[in-house]
């Protein structure tokens, strides 16, 4: 695939466990690789969009079994609109399901070891 030549970016939180053994992974394999915590840097929406429809929607981009989504107020946990969904993350950008690794076209969410080994052929 021509898109492997392209740059890995990983998106996540600095202090994220998952995030941090991604990344040692990355190290590990010698797969070069920015990564952009976006606590810090926020994504902008119409990245947001494109992430939600690469992963399938909104739904699989928001992780809805973490702490950050259980303690929201019953009535934030509809968005019913792309607006809303946004507002919600730039609210709470620890929702977004991490690591969000972006190679290319390609949208990947989480990290295993054969996820990784997968997406970029190790």
């Amino acid at each position: 695939m021509s898109e492997k030549s392209t740059m890995v970016k990983v998106y996540g939180l600095e202090k994220c466990s998952t995030c941090q053994k991604a990344r040692k992974w990355l190290d590990r394999h010698k797969v070069a690789h920015a990564f952009i915590d976006y606590r810090e840097q926020r994504i902008d929406p119409a990245v947001l969009k494109s992430w939600a429809k690469a992963v399938g929607g909104w739904e699989k981009l928001v992780n809805r079994t973490g702490m950050t989504w259980r303690n929201l107020p019953p009535a934030r946990k509809t968005p019913g609109s792309n607006p809303e969904w946004l507002l919600l993350i730039k609210e709470y950008p620890a929702l977004v399901r991490r690591p969000v690794v972006v190679q290319g076209d390609d949208v990947s969410l989480g990290f295993t070891d054969k996820l990784f080994a997968k997406l970029f052929d190790a």
